[in-house]
């Protein structure tokens, strides 16, 4: 296996949410697995001949730090089905929530749109919007949390 597809497997694995990746090609096997802040690589030779040097392990630059999470308390608002997620009813209105609203139980938070049916997901609280965690046009999950009401 080349060096330079070797580095992309290992940035595939530093960018991804991927802790090990293993890969057999042509008799040799390379596995790549993440270890605290590092991603070590191992290149292993499977019986081939004498005659065949066996491949070096590269040592990818360390990862940075993940970033510190934020604990807010409160109420989450979770995605119930797999869409997308759209915080106005039109491209050119005003979004349903935003930070800081006071928001009422039963109150439309947001549309998200599954097999062509676009569906209000509405709040199962009342309190203070404190958090937005999902950006307008992005993918959910399903049970993926959306807001947090305090």
């Amino acid at each position: 296996m080349k060096t330079a597809k070797i580095l992309e497997l290992v940035k595939m694995v530093e960018d991804h949410d991927i802790e090990e990746i293993e890969i057999t090609q042509f008799g040799k096997k390379i596995k790549i697995s993440k270890s605290g802040n590092r991603v070590p690589v191992q290149t292993i030779q499977a019986a081939a001949p004498a005659s065949q040097p066996v491949a070096q392990a590269i040592a990818p630059a360390p990862t940075p730090e993940a970033p510190k999470v934020e604990k807010i308390s409160g109420t989450e608002v979770k995605s119930p089905m797999v869409g997308t997620l759209y915080r106005a009813p039109a491209p050119d209105s005003d979004v349903f929530v935003k930070v800081g609203d006071q928001i009422s139980e039963g109150q439309t938070l947001c549309i998200i749109e599954a097999m062509k049916v676009m569906n209000e997901i509405e709040s199962e609280v009342s309190g203070t919007l404190v958090k937005i965690l999902i950006e307008n046009g992005q993918p959910v999950e399903f049970d993926q949390p959306l807001f947090i009401i305090e």
